[in-house]
């Protein structure tokens, strides 16, 4: 048991580092906001178009770029959970007894 412990330990080590190589963006107004973070949720940039900028009001800037955050971490989100999903499917599928549990 204490041997599936440290795995399990190692692995999410390993799953934290594959995340943070992993690049998300999200978009608002056709690619004009760009949010750039990685799959653990780091935001890594932000873009924004400097003609959109020069004419876009305060409001409406601020609204695009929640909506550009949000899409990133929804992908965020999706990849780490593909992630964690096939870590726990590799680690745990072999059991005896468990392997019906992750769709195996």
């Amino acid at each position: 048991m204490f041997d599936k412990i440290m795995e399990a330990q190692q692995k999410a080590g390993e799953s934290k580092k594959r995340l943070d190589a992993i690049t998300v963006t999200g978009n608002a107004e056709g690619g004009k906001i760009v949010v750039t973070a990685n799959a653990n949720k780091v935001v890594k940039s932000i873009t924004i178009d400097p003609d959109f900028l020069a004419d876009a009001d305060r409001e409406e800037l601020e609204e695009l770029l929640v909506v550009a955050f949000n899409k990133a971490m929804e992908q965020a989100d999706n990849v780490s959970q593909a992630e964690m999903a096939a870590m726990t499917k590799e680690m745990f599928g072999g059991m005896p007894g468990l392997g019906n549990l992750f769709g195996k």
